[in-house]
């Protein structure tokens, strides 16, 4: 396994930010919208994305209607048929290879979750305490990924 160099705080919340943008983009483009608020936490082997207000109008009709499982399995069928483009973003922020990707929607709170495993347990190793941390948010609550609406 080969050595990472170590990133800084702030470089870390830049690259949580980075796949907080993209990961939003891909939702916009795809689905014809996006979901308001985005945020990337980063851990040693995974990149968490919790996105929220995330269905579009047909699938909040649905949903009124009763059709949740409808939703979910058009969620899931779709994720999976472009799981390659958002983990190309996550690969190309992270300079680390993705294992799996999992993405998941909760219906009841109008969020989706997309898992990214990384290949290897290489560690995002923090040179400096210079007030953000490694999820994006700095420590005075501010916002460095996308958490705030979009």
């Amino acid at each position: 396994m080969e050595q990472r160099e170590t990133i800084s705080r702030a470089e870390q919340g830049a690259i949580a930010s980075r796949i907080s943008r993209e990961i939003v983009r891909l939702h916009a483009n795809l689905y014809g919208r996006g979901p308001t608020k985005a945020k990337t936490h980063l851990g040693d082997d995974f990149a968490l994305c919790v996105l929220e207000e995330v269905f579009t109008p047909a699938e909040k009709t649905l949903i009124r209607a009763g059709n949740t499982a409808e939703v979910e399995a058009s969620r899931n069928a779709f994720q999976n048929a472009v799981e390659p483009e958002f983990v190309a973003v996550v690969e190309a922020a992270t300079a680390r290879k993705v294992r799996a990707f999992v993405s998941v929607v909760h219906i009841a709170v109008d969020a989706a979750f997309e898992l990214f495993l990384f290949e290897d347990s290489e560690t995002f190793d923090v040179a400096s305490q210079d007030g953000a941390s490694p999820d994006g948010a700095s420590r005075d609550g501010a916002s460095l990924d996308g958490a705030s609406p979009v």
